[in-house]
């Protein structure tokens, strides 16, 4: 009687197997290659240039914040953050942006404004830690930088 049930366990367990490499058969499919299909080479994407202006607002002298005020509010209300890219200016609307390139190293980032300062006389910009970090200024912690706002047709700041 025990080899009977094993034989039998072994036909089931063999119809099973069987039939689940059938099932799979079914469900394998080749690529389907059509005309239709785009080649990411051939895809140009263009930005219409016309539609940006940078305006000179000469060189300034730059510094940097951070650590102190990270997480406190800014003065236009926002929470304090060292590793955005932002700046604090004396008088530029909030939300001006600008791009900053650093003289010495031709190194160059967008920031926003967003906060009133610097407080130190002969420094006309205090940037985040993080837009410093990248124009390689954070060790001397101040620079001469090049300026200049970004207007965007079309966007109303």
């Amino acid at each position: 009687m025990r080899s009977l049930v094993k034989i039998m366990f072994v036909l089931v367990l063999v119809a099973l197997v069987g039939f689940t490499l059938v099932i799979n058969e079914d469900k394998i499919t080749e690529p389907v290659v059509t005309e239709d299909l785009v080649s990411v080479e051939e895809e140009t994407v263009t930005a219409d240039r016309s539609l940006v202006e940078f305006i000179d607002k000469g060189t300034m002298k730059a510094s940097w914040y951070g650590p102190g005020f990270h997480g406190q509010k800014t003065a236009n209300g926002e929470i304090y953050n060292q590793n955005s890219f932002t700046a604090a200016h004396k008088s530029l609307k909030f939300g001006t942006l600008l791009k900053i390139t650093n003289l010495k190293n031709n190194k160059s980032v967008v920031i926003r404004i967003n906060d009133r300062g610097p407080y130190i006389h002969g420094r006309d910009l205090d940037l985040s830690k993080a837009a410093a970090t990248e124009l390689g200024f954070i060790s001397k912690g101040v620079s001469k930088i090049k300026v200049e706002e970004i207007k965007i047709a079309g966007l109303d700041s």
